[in-house]
C-alpha cells in the first residue's frame, strides 16, 4: 500500500525535525508555517509548500498539526482558511500540539460529523527526541484510527500509547508536564543549594544520576543546568502554558494541584522577567536569583 501524502502544519523547534523525519522515511509532504524560513528549508528537501491550512488539508490524506497553544490550533482548524475548509472525507487529522483536552474533544466531535478521523497525540521528549524520532507520544482516539496511523507515529516516536478516547492524550500530556515541571523545580533547588554551599554542580548531577533521584530530567538537562546552558529545547513560556492547561483540567475534574500551582507561578515569573524564551531548565536561574547566585544566560 502506498504511503499517504502528509500535510504538516507548524514547523517550529519540534515540528521542523519531525517533518524532516517523515521526509526521510519516504512520505510526500505538504508543509505550512506562518514563518516562511522553515517552509523554505523543508521545500529544499523536496516537500511541497502549502499556502494555507485549508490548502494543505485539500492536498493531503493525513494532516499533522504541531502548534504552540490551544488558540493556535483552534484558528488553524476552524479559521477562515482552516483545515476544515479543505479536509477530504476519510482523511485523518492528528493534532500533536499540547492543548486543552476540551478542544481535542471539540475537534473529534467535528470530525465525526464531517466524515474524517481525529487523534490528539501530544508528545514529550523535546527537540532532541524530535530529531532522533524517540518522542513519547500519548494518543487519544479510536483504536482503529490509532492502528492505521501507527506507521507514521513510529517514524516520530518510540513510546507510543493509546491512552483512551479523544482528549485522553491531552490529559496524559498534562500529567507529564506536571511531573517534568515539578522535577525541574526540584533539581533547580538542589543544584542551587549545592552550589551555594560550594559543591561543583556537575558533581551533584553525577551523584544524583546514579541513585533513586535519577530521571529523564537529570539525563537530558542535568549537565546543561550545571553548566548554565539554557538554550531552548522547550521554552519556559510553553511550559507555563502547559501547566495552565493542567491546572484548568484539575479544576474541571475536582483535583487539587497545589504543588503544580507553585511551579506554574515560578514559570510565570520567568515569563514576566523576560526569560520566557529560556529552556524550561532555565527555571534554575530564577532559584539562583533568589539565592543571590549569578546564572548564565542562553548563548
Amino acid at each position: 500500500m502506498p504511503k499517504p501524502v502528509v500535510g504538516f502544519i507548524g514547523l517550529g523547534i519540534m515540528g521542523r525535525p519531525m517533518a524532516i523525519r517523515l521526509l526521510e522515511a519516504g512520505y510526500e509532504l505538504v508543509v505550512y508555517d506562518i514563518d516562511s524560513k522553515p517552509e523554505e528549508a523543508l521545500v529544499a528537501r523536496s516537500a511541497e509548500r502549502g499556502v494555507s491550512p485549508k490548502d494543505v488539508a485539500s492536498r493531503a490524506r493525513v494532516i499533522i498539526t504541531m502548534l504552540p497553544d490551544t488558540q493556535d490550533v483552534e484558528q488553524v482548524v476552524f479559521g477562515l482558511e482552516g483545515v476544515l475548509g479543505g479536509i477530504q472525507e476519510g482523511s485523518t487529522l492528528i493534532d500533536m500540539s499540547t492543548i486543552s483536552p476540551l478542544m481535542a474533544k471539540r475537534i473529534a466531535e467535528t470530525a465525526a460529523n464531517a466524515g474524517f478521523e481525529a487523534l490528539d497525540a501530544p508528545v514529550s521528549g523535546g527537540d532532541v527526541g524530535a530529531q532522533k524520532g524517540t518522542l513519547s507520544i500519548m494518543v487519544g482516539g479510536k483504536q482503529e484510527t490509532f492502528d492505521t496511523m501507527l506507521p507514521i507515529l513510529r517514524v516520530l516516536g518510540k513510546n507510543i500509547v493509546l491512552c483512551g478516547e479523544n482528549g485522553a492524550g491531552q490529559i496524559v500530556k498534562a500529567c507529564n508536564q506536571i511531573l517534568v515541571g515539578v522535577t525541574i523545580a526540584g533539581l533547580a533547588e538542589a543544584l542551587t543549594l549545592g552550589s551555594k554551599a560550594g559543591v561543583d554542580p556537575a558533581k551533584i548531577v553525577q551523584v544524583l544520576s546514579g541513585g533513586l533521584a535519577r530521571c529523564g530530567v537529570l539525563e537530558n538537562r542535568g549537565m546543561r543546568m550545571a553548566e548554565g546552558d539554557f538554550e531552548p529545547g522547550f521554552r519556559c513560556r510553553l511550559h507555563y502554558k502547559d501547566l495552565r492547561i493542567a491546572i484548568s483540567a484539575g479544576q474541571d475534574y475536582g483535583v487539587s494541584l497545589s504543588v503544580t500551582a507553585i511551579v506554574h507561578e515560578m514559570f510565570k515569573e520567568m515569563v514576566l522577567s523576560g526569560r520566557g524564551e529560556y529552556d524550561h531548565s532555565g527555571l534554575l536561574s530564577l532559584v539562583q536569583d533568589r539565592a543571590s547566585i549569578n546564572a548564565r544566560k542562553p548563548r
